[in-house]
């Protein structure tokens, strides 16, 4: 039978980039997404109409996994094999301001695509989870193997409560399912409310940037690619019942379910005022900075420890900074137009 593979939030950042690496693999995919004004539609109608350029299978249809009539009729029109789900109500520092919208998208949502994955036997279920789940841990690098029971935001939670849901469908129903935990991805096509993003408009336009924690902070940065790459690979690398696990002492990267999370991260913390230095040197232009307290939600440091993955689909992200904030500013330049 013919492969299809459903990739929920077809029209956001990362989900743009995967849907266009699989029809250019000649994959049937087909892709959801809601297009709400978190940021810009037009951004994501433009990632769609990019990937309708190249020849292959591509279907988009306009929708929300809220909506769990939708998703029955989309796997009843497509019967997908395989389902990667991106789509969620994004942003540490929106989920202060709006819980709602992260309970019914992130949570809700996501419990519809679970059941409906259930029902229709799905071979491999691939869910974003994130960094955020780290929380108040302070132990870097972040390892799967640490336990993630202290979120500081409410998108932090709704992304363990992702990992909870994900692991019990598992356990009861023999849902295959791997969660990931992305950290601070960037490049070309992505978030306007990223900070790479945010930072580059600013300094072009001659304005001041908003720096967080007086400067003091560490992100570790990942390229959209090795993002993309890591995915791919993950696709048929299919979790198994683990006969082996050990109940006593419960590892809490693995289980005995069909059920693993990874991180995915380029292992490399960054300094902020670093990053800015970059951004500064690839714009040629000085950021007029605002020195402002750490916000609600957020956390100091992020780094990854992703030994896990790299022996699970031999990968390792390993883009340098440098090189890739070069890619998204000569995409910012072409896409909007700056000379």
């Amino acid at each position: 039978m013919e492969e299809t593979i459903l990739v929920t939030g077809g029209a956001g950042f990362i989900g743009f980039h995967l849907c266009k690496r699989l029809v250019e693999s000649n994959i049937n995919v087909v892709a959801i997404d809601n297009l709400n004004s978190y940021y810009s539609p037009s951004l994501k109608k433009a990632r769609i109409n990019e990937i309708k350029k190249i020849k292959g299978s591509f279907k988009f249809c306009l929708g929300d996994i809220e909506d769990l009539g939708f998703l029955k009729k989309i796997f009843k029109k497509y019967k997908p094999n395989k389902v990667i789900n991106l789509a969620a109500q994004a942003g540490v520092r929106f989920s202060i301001k709006n819980p709602e919208l992260f309970i019914k998208s992130n949570i809700l949502g996501f419990g519809n695509l679970l059941e409906i994955c259930k029902n229709n036997e799905i071979e491999h279920l691939i869910y974003a989870s994130s960094s955020s789940v780290y929380g108040g841990n302070r132990n870097l690098p972040y390892s799967e193997k640490n336990t993630v029971d202290h979120p500081v935001s409410l998108y932090a939670a709704s992304k363990k409560s992702n990992e909870l849901m994900a692991h019990t469908y598992s356990h009861l129903y023999k849902l295959p399912s791997t969660g990931l935990r992305f950290f601070t991805v960037y490049g070309p096509w992505g978030r306007p409310d990223m900070s790479y993003f945010l930072f580059t408009k600013a300094i072009i336009e001659g304005k001041s940037i908003e720096v967080f924690n007086y400067g003091d902070m560490e992100r570790d940065f990942t390229y959209i690619d090795d993002i993309i790459e890591s995915i791919i690979r993950l696709i048929n690398k299919i979790p198994q019942t683990n006969q082996d696990f050990d109940y006593k002492n419960p590892d809490n990267s693995t289980s005995w379910a069909p059920h693993r999370i990874f991180n995915i991260g380029n292992s490399n913390t960054v300094k902020l005022n670093y990053f800015i230095e970059v951004i500064e040197e690839v714009i040629g232009k000085k950021a007029e900075k605002i020195l402002l307290p750490m916000p609600k939600g957020d956390v100091k440091a992020t780094l990854a420890d992703t030994t896990l993955i790299e022996e699970w689909i031999d990968f390792k992200p390993n883009t340098k900074l440098i090189d890739g904030y070069k890619k998204f500013y000569l995409w910012y330049k072409n896409f909007y137009r700056i000379k």
